[in-house]
């Protein structure tokens, strides 16, 4: 009986994320027209992605992607780095982020983070830069816009180029802005439980024309595509990084309700913030000036975190830290270095359903719950 009980409640636990995919009466008509139109590979429907992305988002040039790895991956070659080249990173991230770094040959110099967001530290950012360093990457961790204007003055100062990885952040905002406006190079994910998804995809967002030229190239072989095959002269390493018009015309169905569905993750993780605010046993996460989240995760840090794990898979509810630190990985790991802030935080982060699938009562019974101890 307690076996059937336990497979019961997996059954209907609050997910911490969950894809998100229009109605079929929408969608199936437009990826029937796209799949039998019998052009289904980089075409129209992407370029019509890539006009209402770079729309959404406001400035710069969009170039989509098979995935936000690929987008990262053509951020650092067009940023330059390359084999024995260091680029400086934060441990705390999903795996993408920084293996993307090694596939460029480079190493990995750890900054340890800002123990109030768990957003990178500019000051450890600064503290590792030497004359071997050709680019900093960032990440807006779990949808939480880091510290822009910290990261922009270093950048200025060293002259060294910044990467924003937002693959968690679509639709958040700096100073009013949606961040994409912000750096050189930003990164987004489309993958299957993101805000947006296009089954599997991303975009590399630049603010530079010519280098958007030449990430094209580099999104297909080194070809210009502009131009006859016969015609071409391939100049550098190119890859099969494109994205196709299947892929695309689910984003482009996805883009019209975008703007609605970031704002219920928004609505949940405000109500978050103002419930939880001097709850015995949580620290909330502070918020730097002038950052607006679009809360992909709800992220709190909580002491004795299996307890509260469990409490709260007990009652239906999943939570967990989600991603391995970075640092742990061996491959990744080049120069192990003491992080003490990421110690702390990494200890007591937790993370809590925040998307569209969570109702105003699945809210309020989570709120509920963290009041009432574990």
């Amino acid at each position: 009986m307690n076996l059937i009980h336990t497979i019961k409640q997996k059954l209907i636990m609050l997910p911490l994320v969950k894809t998100l995919l229009p109605p079929k009466e929408i969608l199936m008509p437009e990826l029937e027209q796209v799949l039998y139109s019998g052009y289904i590979s980089q075409g129209d429907a992407v370029e019509s992605f890539e006009y209402n992305f770079k729309k959404f988002i406001g400035s710069g040039y969009t170039l989509s992607v098979n995935s936000g790895t690929a987008a990262l991956h053509i951020a650092l070659i067009l940023a330059n780095v390359k084999e024995g080249d260091e680029v400086i990173s934060t441990p705390l991230t999903a795996e993408p982020t920084n293996v993307a770094i090694k596939m460029t040959g480079a190493k990995i110099k750890w900054a340890d983070i800002d123990y109030k967001t768990g957003g990178i530290s500019p000051v450890s950012i600064e503290n590792n830069i030497n004359s071997k360093t050709k680019a900093i990457v960032f990440v807006d961790y779990a949808g939480i816009p880091n510290n822009i204007k910290a990261i922009k003055e270093i950048s200025t100062k060293y002259n060294i180029p910044v990467i924003e990885d937002a693959a968690h952040a679509l639709g958040a905002k700096y100073n009013g802005l949606k961040l994409g406006n912000h750096f050189p190079y930003t990164i987004f994910s489309f993958q299957a439980i993101k805000h947006l998804t296009t089954i599997d995809g991303g975009v590399l967002q630049l603010q530079d024309e010519e280098l958007y030229k030449k990430a094209k190239k580099i999104r297909w072989f080194g070809i210009d595509k502009g131009i006859s095959r016969l015609q071409n002269n391939i100049e550098f390493q190119g890859y099969k990084y494109h994205m196709n018009n299947v892929n695309a015309t689910i984003g482009l169905v996805q883009l019209r309700t975008i703007e609605n569905i970031i704002d219920l993750y928004i609505d949940n993780g405000r109500y978050y913030d103002e419930n939880l605010k001097n709850t015995n046993g949580i620290e909330l996460i502070d918020y730097y000036e002038d950052s607006e989240p679009s809360y992909w995760l709800y992220t709190l840090k909580v002491e004795n975190r299996s307890d509260f794990i469990k409490k709260m898979e007990e009652n239906g509810i999943m939570a967990s830290e989600v991603h391995k630190r970075n640092d742990f990985h061996t491959f990744l790991n080049d120069f192990p270095t003491k992080l003490p802030n990421l110690d702390r935080f990494y200890k007591k982060m937790v993370h809590l359903p925040c998307g569209w699938w969570v109702k105003k009562e699945d809210r309020e019974k989570i709120v509920e719950l963290i009041q009432k101890g574990w």
